[in-house]
């Protein structure tokens, strides 16, 4: 086979090539911004996306600060209107306390004093309740021959030393029975009593306590009110010269504080029906005043008148006294000169000059034999007789 060699292009070929690559040559200059898209400065590139990122900035800097802002106010308005909403909550629930005690009052036909007989109130020291029964007149005759003041000296307490004294009792079942007939022919010979909207019964105290107390504040704007029973000797003096020091202070309870003990036992005298509310067997009572004796403060009475349909009611009224002011913030004061006994001790006190408050005897609950000794304990164990008109409070 023959070599053969590089091929040669024919010269008259060679004119025709050259005009065409310069006709393309031409037109790809000419249109080369057709094919290829002109460049953009890099200068004015970078400036674009600065002013670009700034722009952004400020804008997410203001959206967010006003975002910030509104999340504030919108908070703030949010806590306005729960606190509103809670406010007329705390409203509703008086008012519909208030409701349902109305409706329960009106049911169970409890009487307060007519406007006519509280408004105004007169503005007192002491208002004290001497707890007594139908049964009791000779107690009552006692305790007017020895410690509380009658007649024009009851009046007289009232007007120049703001102590009032009053023997307290509710009604019989029977309406006008015998035995209401009989203190109202007692409260005209004497006028010392305060009839109380209160059914009489020794099972019914907590109850009779808690009418005293609403009573005589809707009576009586005083500083202190007292609950004393009537076998119990009381030195009028000593006791307002006590209470006098806890005069500034507020939610004050006063007398001999004891814890006894929660009896389960039917046959118990002091018997606690509800006794698996403290807890195991053997536990003891809450701190609270024996019931002989005790003073609380005007506003631990308001307390107890406002809130008087639903206080709970135990067996014992000075339990259940005690048990109304276990949640609130309430100063027990344990005075022991308020339960002193009859036998030597109140006596050595008054030869002392510091003369017990209230003297009564523990076994006995109150003066043993009250009606026989009650001038014998009053002889040994009682002030000076110008001690109550020549103290100030």
């Amino acid at each position: 086979m023959k070599n053969r060699g590089p091929r040669k292009v024919s010269a008259k070929w060679i004119p025709f090539f050259c005009l065409s690559f310069f006709l393309v040559g031409m037109l790809l200059t000419s249109n080369g911004r057709i094919w290829t898209p002109k460049q953009p400065d890099s200068r004015l590139v970078s400036q674009l996306q600065h002013d670009q990122h700034h722009l952004r900035s400020a804008s997410e800097g203001i959206t967010t600060n006003q975002k910030s802002a509104e999340d504030k106010r919108v908070l703030a308005e949010f806590h306005k209107t729960q606190a509103a909403i809670q406010s007329i909550g705390r409203q509703v629930s008086t008012l519909k306390m208030e409701m349902a005690a109305a409706r329960k009052m009106t049911a169970s036909n409890i009487k307060l004093p007519s406007n006519k007989d509280h408004f105004p109130k007169k503005k007192m020291f002491i208002v004290i309740g001497i707890n007594t029964a139908f049964s009791s007149r000779k107690r009552r005759d006692t305790v007017r021959e020895t410690w509380m003041p009658q007649g024009e000296k009851l009046l007289q307490l009232e007007r120049e030393k703001g102590i009032v004294i009053r023997f307290m009792i509710g009604h019989s079942a029977k309406a006008n029975s015998l035995l209401d007939r009989a203190i109202d022919s007692e409260d005209a010979q004497h006028k010392d009593f305060l009839r109380l909207d209160h059914i009489e019964g020794y099972f019914e105290l907590s109850a009779k306590t808690k009418i005293f107390f609403t009573t005589a504040f809707a009576k009586w704007d005083a500083d202190f009110y007292i609950k004393v029973d009537d076998d119990v000797h009381v030195n009028l003096g000593a006791l307002a010269t006590t209470l006098a020091r806890h005069r500034a202070k507020p939610r004050v309870y006063i007398g001999c504080m004891k814890s006894g003990p929660v009896l389960s036992d039917r046959n118990e005298k002091y018997h606690e029906p509800e006794y698996w509310k403290f807890g195991e067997d053997g536990n003891k009572y809450f701190r609270h005043a024996t019931g002989q004796i005790y003073a609380i403060s005007n506003d631990l009475a308001s307390y107890i008148s406002t809130n008087r349909q639903i206080l709970h009611k135990y067996a014992n009224e000075d339990v259940s006294l005690g048990a109304w002011f276990i949640g609130l913030e309430v100063e027990h004061i344990d005075d022991p000169n308020m339960c002193c006994p009859t036998l030597l001790d109140c006596e050595l006190k008054a030869q002392a000059g510091d003369a017990c408050i209230a003297s009564f005897d523990w076994k006995c609950s109150g003066i043993c034999e009250s009606v026989e000794r009650m001038k014998y304990v009053h002889e040994k164990c009682g002030e000076k007789n110008d001690t109550l008109w020549n103290a100030s409070f």
